[in-house]
């Protein structure tokens, strides 16, 4: 008994409109240059969009999307990922 099972789409219920595609009442925007190769990004009509985030242009305009999976975490001059000082002045202090 072999059955067929649809996958299911992250953009399940979403409707095109004339402001854009609505889903659960957000309209959503399509991906921008640098989602591309990102593990979320569904197609939906012949267009991609970010189900994790509707307007995806604005989580690029101050570095790195968060969300984005084909992205790595940057890393200073010295090669050593960047650690929040606060955070590394409380390890300091608990002897780590």
């Amino acid at each position: 008994m072999a059955e067929d099972k649809k996958k299911a789409s992250a953009l399940d219920g979403a409707v095109m409109t004339a402001e854009g595609l609505s889903f659960k009442g957000v309209i959503m925007n399509p991906v921008v240059e640098n989602c591309i190769g990102c593990e979320r990004i569904t197609e939906f009509e012949g267009l991609t969009y970010c189900p994790s985030y509707a307007q995806p242009a604005t989580k690029w305009t101050r570095g790195i999307c968060n969300f984005a999976t084909h992205m790595k975490g940057t890393l200073d001059k010295q090669g050593k990922a960047k650690v929040n000082p606060l955070k590394a002045s409380k390890r300091a202090a608990r002897g780590r």
